[in-house]
């Protein structure tokens, strides 16, 4: 009998293995000139409940933690990459004036240091956690960057989603290669955390395209969800195989069971059908959040059948992620 209360147990997920950390702006009936409303990067303390990190900043577009110490994220801004030690209480700007407008930042796991983030005018990389930079988006034709994302399999292989499509290194960004999605813009990209090999991307106007290659190619997913929309996020969910979901403008949140290769809409209690963000809970199976535009963020507990309020009313979210728990140092 014990054994099976033990069994049981072990089955269930861990509370508080992950903390939600959002990019927010309050921008519901503000008017230029007036004073900032929060803004900036928020953690989910408990249900309904939040707190503001750091400093107030209303142009937060994506963050990414260090993998050696979740308790310090990196933050892509409008004014440069933002370190913030401590969950968010310490903010150091690592970036000089000749960047701005970031758009993305992703951390090598493989490579103790490495630093890529997505800008307005291309591709940086830092080796040595942000104490010097370099430019590495040179060689591609359009240099607008959105998504950056770096391959969990092999230290110095990334995929970058800029005005043209999707491209794909292996060197670090020595050199780029035309991986798919060719003349759309890229908004995001992930990884699948069940198959390093499977990648899937949302773009706009274009739907989604998918990798089962490594990232090596991608392929349009025929149509079955997006086009003619732009949809700005994807997500999979790390406790079921198979099930992914998408954020978009006027498709709102639409739910996969099946990999992607059927589609359902789930804005059922939904104020509007204009989504910036979607973020799967790795605590709890099925529980799915999404930033519905000046709205508010919403939970579900089955997947997208059933939303309620979660909080931050009047905000728009671009980017959110679930951070692991620091270990006591």
């Amino acid at each position: 009998m014990r054994f099976f209360l033990w069994l049981a147990a072990a089955t269930l997920p861990l509370a508080g293995q992950h903390t939600l950390y959002t990019c927010t702006a309050m921008t519901r009936e503000y008017v230029v000139g007036a004073k900032l409303l929060p803004s900036g990067i928020f953690s989910h303390v408990e249900t309904g409940k939040w707190k503001h990190e750091g400093y107030n900043h209303p142009f937060v577009f994506g963050l990414d933690y260090d993998p050696k110490d979740p308790s310090t994220i990196y933050i892509a801004a409008g004014n440069g990459l933002i370190r913030a030690s401590e969950h968010g209480q310490h903010w150091k700007i690592l970036t000089g004036s000749d960047v701005t407008e970031l758009r993305d930042v992703a951390l090598d796991p493989n490579a103790p240091g490495a630093i890529y983030f997505a800008h307005c005018a291309g591709i940086r990389y830092s080796p040595d956690s942000g104490a010097t930079w370099r430019e590495i988006g040179g060689s591609l034709h359009r240099k607008f960057t959105e998504a950056i994302r770096v391959d969990r399999r092999r230290a110095g292989v990334l995929l970058a989603g800029n005005e043209e499509g999707i491209f794909r290194t292996e060197d670090g960004g020595a050199h780029w290669k035309l991986a798919g999605a060719s003349g759309f813009q890229i908004m995001h990209m992930e990884q699948s955390p069940h198959d390093p090999c499977h990648w899937l991307a949302v773009t706009e106007q274009g739907g989604v395209f998918a990798s089962r290659d490594c990232g090596v190619s991608f392929e349009s997913s025929g149509g079955a969800i997006g086009v003619g929309h732009n949809l700005y996020d994807i997500a999979f969910d790390p406790s079921k195989t198979g099930r992914i979901a998408v954020a978009g403008w006027g498709i709102g949140v639409a739910v996969s069971s099946d990999g992607g290769k059927s589609w359902q809409l789930r804005n059922v209690g939904l104020p509007r059908p204009d989504a910036w963000s979607v973020a799967f809970d790795p605590d709890h199976p099925g529980r799915l959040y999404a930033s519905i535009q000046e709205e508010a963020l919403y939970i579900s507990d089955d997947a997208g059948a059933n939303w309620k309020i979660a909080g931050l009313a009047g905000s728009q979210i671009p980017r959110m992620k679930f951070i692991p728990a620091a270990k006591p140092k």
